[in-house]
């Protein structure tokens, strides 16, 4: 019995008359940060561009150096990748002379896992080698689990995820936010490390009252800033600086554990710009719509019953 494309495609399109239409899609409910959920508020004011958070990183991860160019001496990465979890930028414009200035300025940007509130990597993983913890709301990954699809590296609005290309047995790495260090009671090594108060550690509520409390300063004037941690008790003293009025990561992609401020455009920095939605819900209002109640399966086999009685009676 010879079957043509159009026969086919006719009987699937027949068939689905036999399921019941499904209601429009309404989108899933925005998630709501956890109410311990951790995190990193990055103050690109407060950043000199030492780079002593990547050294801190890379020793607390064991992770490898990585070389561009003729010089081997040093750690000297690009992006993030598959040796690196964190990573300093640098926007610079025309003679790069003023701090946090658009024209004739420069800036840095930390680049790293945002830790979703709605991650898109978990729900796209079918092997659940990325979770969510549902009391600190760290997106982890667990390679014992991980089944190499990369799913999670084409989802990630922030392309985050990358993939050991030059390994045996690959894995995909990632931020975790030094999940093994926190149980350890210690804090992430970025912001432990960082000089100057640039990275901070905190509950992601209190790291949000702080976005407030900075956004509020007279720019030029002096105040104290926390180090570390939002709650090491340890301050720096600086001098404020002209904030752009938007916490990027409070609402981007249905919001995120690291935070950003900034004196200049979050895109000039190279941060995607972003809905306040997050990406997991309309990927998944089509699975559900498909699947709920078997309709994709009835579908397909309605129209291949279809098919074959018409192409039967054809023959007869």
């Amino acid at each position: 019995m010879e079957i043509k494309r159009r026969d086919f495609l006719k009987g699937l399109a027949s068939g689905a008359l036999l399921a019941v239409a499904p209601p429009a899609l309404a989108g899933s409910p925005k998630k709501s940060r956890l109410p311990d959920a951790l995190g990193i508020l990055y103050d690109s004011t407060l950043c000199v561009g030492c780079q002593v958070c990547m050294v801190a990183c890379k020793k607390a991860n064991n992770m490898p150096d990585e070389h561009y160019g003729p010089q081997k001496i040093w750690d000297n990465p690009i992006d993030l990748s598959a040796k690196t979890l964190n990573i300093i930028k640098e926007y610079e414009n025309g003679n790069g002379k003023y701090k946090d200035r658009k024209i004739d300025g420069y800036a840095f940007v930390k680049r790293q896992c945002m830790h979703c509130v709605d991650p898109s990597c978990v729900s796209a993983c079918p092997a659940s080698a990325l979770t969510k913890d549902r009391k600190t709301g760290i997106v982890t990954y667990n390679k014992d689990a991980c089944i190499g699809c990369r799913y999670c590296e084409i989802v990630c609005p922030f392309n985050i995820p990358k993939f050991q290309w030059e390994e045996p047995f690959p894995q995909i790495v990632k931020c975790q936010l030094c999940s093994h260090l926190l149980v350890k009671g210690e804090i992430a090594a970025c912001c432990s490390e960082c000089p100057t108060g640039a990275s901070l550690f905190g509950p992601v509520k209190d790291l949000l009252k702080e976005t407030g409390r900075r956004q509020k300063m007279t720019p030029g004037k002096q105040y104290d800033f926390p180090i570390s941690s939002i709650s090491s008790g340890k301050t720096q003293t600086h001098k404020a600086a002209r904030y752009i009025p938007h916490v990027y990561g409070e609402n981007e992609a249905g919001g995120t554990q690291v935070l950003y401020l900034a004196g200049m455009p979050f895109n000039r920095l190279g941060l995607p710009e972003l809905p306040d939605r997050p990406y997991t819900a309309l990927a998944e209002n089509i699975q559900h719509m498909l699947y709920k109640g078997m309709i994709l399966p009835i579908v397909a086999l309605g129209g291949l019953i279809f098919l074959v009685k018409r192409t039967g009676e054809k023959e007869e």
